[in-house]
């Protein structure tokens, strides 16, 4: 059996470490890792490195964090560890056509979604803000084009009813973890094959903006319990009450009967914050105020009156 191929990985968030993990644990080599540089991260913004350069640092493999690869400086570097193939996971920065050309058997994405639907930054979220019933894991040779390479292997699977974005991509994490080592198999036997999109099916999965974090309860408790879903565990679903922002982590869409203005809180116990939609109603079960952490709806409803009030 062939010795395996040496790969230059490139990613950086959480979703990208179960391809790492694979792949360093597979025949093929890991030459380098890439990774965006270190960054501010959290309440404190203290300066920190990504999930990615962790993991690679307890592989004992080199890293290198490039804050752009238009340079010729790092298609230099690229070069010189004279890859086989280069696999990116959610890496963060786009690559030139001098970088594409490099690695001999070019450059794979590990991308979450049914190729050619939901190409794009934030496939999980639109795929559950759209109500798809079904998503998947694609691995996809890149070109100049965004996410319209052709594709070498698919698996889909079934989206839960009640799955947030943070949840599916979990999943969809894990299964391209053994996707990809599968993909580079076929790519060092010589049995890879790749198919091309049909442009005609393509759709774009825009990167999620804080606009579209603000709920509309004039819509259908439906739609606005997909969107509480996508936006988990970023940026997170939120609507006004009394003048202060709450935010919506987890909810369920209920019956309710016609009649109160969307946004009315129509009840208020330990099972949740029940709010009138344009259709049915929606019982909020985790949210969060300002400067406070997320909680289960009755610790709200224990230490506030409800009941009438109206979420704008």
């Amino acid at each position: 059996m062939d010795a395996g191929l040496a790969v230059v990985f490139a990613g950086t968030p959480e979703f990208a470490l179960p391809s790492l993990d694979a792949i360093a644990a597979s025949r093929h080599r890991v030459r380098a890792v890439l990774t965006q540089p270190d960054r501010p991260s959290g309440r404190g913004r203290h300066v920190a490195a990504s999930p990615v350069k962790e993991r690679a640092l307890e592989l004992g493999l080199p890293v290198a964090q490039p804050a752009s690869l238009k340079d010729g400086d790092a298609a230099r570097e690229i070069a010189a560890l004279a890859p086989d193939v280069m696999v990116v996971v959610a890496y963060g920065l786009l690559l030139p056509p001098s970088i594409l050309a490099l690695p001999r058997h070019g450059c794979l994405n590990v991308h979450a979604s049914l190729l050619p639907r939901w190409r794009g930054a934030a496939p999980v979220a639109r795929a559950i803000l759209a109500g798809d019933a079904q998503t998947g894991v694609c691995i996809m040779r890149m070109e100049a084009g965004l996410d319209t390479g052709p594709v070498m292997l698919a698996r889909a699977i079934p989206i839960g009813e009640r799955e947030t974005a943070g949840e599916l991509e979990t999943r969809l994490a894990s299964l391209g973890g053994g996707l990809i080592v599968e993909a580079l198999d076929a790519l060092a036997e010589g049995r890879a094959a790749f198919t091309a999109q049909d442009p005609a099916g393509a759709t774009y999965a825009r990167k999620l903006t804080k606009a579209e974090a603000r709920l509309d309860w004039r819509e259908d408790a439906a739609s606005i319990l997909r969107r509480v879903r996508a936006l988990n565990p970023r940026p997170v679903a939120e609507t006004t009450l009394d003048g202060a922002q709450l935010r919506i982590h987890e909810a369920e869409a209920v019956t309710a009967s016609p009649g109160p203005v969307p946004g009315t809180i129509v009840s208020a116990g330990a099972d949740g914050i029940v709010v009138m939609a344009g259709e049915g109603a929606l019982s909020l079960t985790r949210v969060q105020l300002p400067g406070r952490r997320a909680v289960a709806a009755r610790e709200l409803v224990n230490a506030r009156s409800l009941s009438g009030k109206v979420l704008v």
